[in-house]
């Protein structure tokens, strides 16, 4: 199977902090971590599992905020509190059956790169840093927490020829 093509792609990694957010870390007064995350990115990643796409996020941070956001999206693979990522990758893909080629991982700063180097499908969102957009075959026009992960499944719903139907999965919910 050749590398780069989104067509193969089953497993869709991301990562959070400048991936499915913008970066932005904010701590209240007391002390309580929130998240801002993009509804559209969320919309996202039901229509890729709505089309039996798996979705995970390996992310180095953890917290109570992203879990939630997890469970509302019926995300059942999350690597959260993860210091060497490659690693996690790999336990991934065991635990699920799945070649390197067939994934595809969103990443935004270096802790990204061991699995942008080895994954199928390596995206880079448009303020990521210059050695991830360097491993990137695909660099999104939105940045992260703006509708990059959004931008990333409709290219791939788009290359398995599947976006068609579901759009048209909204236009019936009438």
């Amino acid at each position: 199977m050749p590398r780069f093509d989104p067509a193969k792609v089953r497993l869709l990694c991301l990562d959070v902090d400048g991936v499915l957010t913008d970066g932005s870390v904010l701590i209240d007064d007391a002390g309580v971590e929130t998240k801002r995350f993009f509804v559209r990115d969320g919309t996202a990643i039901r229509m890729w599992q709505r089309h039996g796409g798996m979705i995970a996020i390996i992310t180095g941070r953890r917290g109570p905020a992203l879990r939630h956001r997890a469970d509302e999206l019926g995300i059942e693979h999350l690597l959260e509190g993860v210091d060497r990522k490659g690693e996690a990758f790999d336990a991934l893909l065991e635990a699920l059956g799945v070649e390197a080629v067939e994934a595809a991982m969103v990443g935004d700063d270096l802790p990204d790169l061991p699995i942008l180097e080895r994954c199928g499908y390596p995206v880079a969102v448009a303020d990521a840093a210059a050695e991830i957009v360097e491993a990137a075959c695909h660099v999104t026009t939105a940045t992260g927490g703006r509708g990059a992960v959004r931008e990333v499944v409709e290219l791939l719903l788009k290359a398995k020829g599947e976006w068609g139907p579901s759009v048209d999965h909204y236009r019936e919910r009438g």
